[in-house]
């Protein structure tokens, strides 16, 4: 497997994002799921999809910028034949580290309640709950979640007395 930032519109991009819609027509009984704006070319900051050995784009997902520190992680997707092989967390490591590489401290995301599976995949990649943000404010089904891309020492954080 290979990932590889390619362009919004390339054909690999757009039959995986079409798949992604496809299936949460199917988990939310609705073609328009989406609380906030639909990423466009126009202001997704990199698109990245998975290939397997033989070429075909397995996997995907997009980063959007929110200020110049801040991204949003938007249509993450693996089809499912392939979910359960790394697809991803490979997607997921080169969407945060292209973050880091912008100079990004932190990321969000917004998934929904009958997705389970990305709910728990999220949090075994590091990424907590947080407050709706955004256009999911009031959005009942939208669970948010933020991993800062920041290392922390936790040493750093120990107040002694006398320490110099």
């Amino acid at each position: 497997m290979i990932v590889e930032q390619v362009a919004f519109e390339h054909p690999a991009s757009v039959s995986l994002r079409q798949a992604q819609r496809d299936e949460l027509t199917i988990r939310y009984g609705t073609a328009d799921s989406e609380p906030g704006p639909a990423p466009t070319a126009a202001d997704v900051t990199a698109f990245f999809v998975a290939f397997d050995d033989e070429g075909e784009a397995i996997g995907c997902g997009g980063l959007r910028a929110i200020d110049g520190s801040h991204g949003e992680i938007k249509r993450m997707f693996v089809r499912p034949e392939n979910r359960g092989t790394g697809v991803s967390t490979a997607v997921l490591a080169t969407i945060e580290d292209h973050a880091r590489g912008l100079g990004w401290h932190r990321l969000v995301l917004e998934t929904g309640d009958r997705q389970p599976d990305a709910m728990r995949f999220y949090a075994r990649e590091g990424y907590t709950p947080i407050p709706a943000f955004g256009h999911y404010v009031g959005v009942a089904a939208s669970r948010c979640y933020e991993k800062s891309l920041v290392a922390v020492d936790p040493a750093s954080e120990v107040l002694c007395e006398g320490c110099e």
